[in-house]
């Protein structure tokens, strides 16, 4: 495929992954008792107020276009602006911190699912190539690799959440100070190429699994 069409059609999946992510956040929180996300307005499948100019926008669109050059192969990392959580106001605190943590990745295996059958449904109805189906390729590859990428324990990703909720409350304060550095953390993981050391083999099963089923 063209790549000028390719880019923009990128978009779509990815857009879309980040932006239901952060509202599974929001509405998990909600189940929990905290209304600050919908308060604030978050609950909406409007991209605009889920975007981070900086991480939905510059970081991916940089490494996207420079990442072979400066790394060696492109990467894809980027980031919606969080949704507010008053975790003080979950109930049950402790593991309502975990649950509301977890709902962003469950939100994306469940797209993931959704693209997979989708693709299916089109291949079925004899659709085997084409921009539809090459959407469903990005919808599940980018939705498996957020959903890796957030369950990695390095504050504030998901994962370092659901381990501050299984910490003793002093472990988890000094762990959380980690969170200043974490942006850095993570890029420096994917520029070394250990990141895609860790969630590689399961990116690969899910290549495998497409390349079974003819996608």
């Amino acid at each position: 495929m063209n790549e000028a069409l390719a880019l923009p059609l990128l978009l779509i999946p990815a857009v879309l992954a980040v932006t239901v992510h952060e509202i599974a956040h929001g509405w998990a929180a909600l189940q929990l008792g905290d209304t600050t996300a919908a308060d604030a307005g978050r609950l909406s499948l409007n991209p605009l107020r889920h975007v981070d100019p900086v991480g939905t926008v510059l970081v991916p669109f940089a490494l996207y276009v420079l990442g072979e050059w400066l790394f060696g192969t492109r990467l894809f990392f980027g980031w919606a602006k969080p949704v507010p959580v008053h975790w003080g106001r979950l109930r049950p605190v402790r593991p309502g911190i975990a649950l509301v943590a977890f709902a962003g990745p469950a939100a994306n295996l469940l797209m993931l699912a959704a693209w997979l059958l989708f693709a299916l449904v089109l291949k079925h109805l004899g659709v085997g190539h084409g921009a539809l189906i090459y959407l469903c390729q990005a919808g599940i590859i980018f939705n498996a690799a957020i959903m890796m990428i957030n369950l990695v324990p390095i504050p504030p990703l998901d994962g370092s959440r659901i381990v501050t909720a299984l910490l003793p409350a002093a472990w988890a304060v000094r762990y959380n100070r980690l969170e200043a550095f974490g942006l850095l953390l993570i890029l420096l993981l994917l520029a070394s190429g250990l990141l895609q050391q860790v969630l590689g083999p399961v990116l690969d099963g899910v290549a495998a699994l497409m390349t079974a089923l003819g996608l």
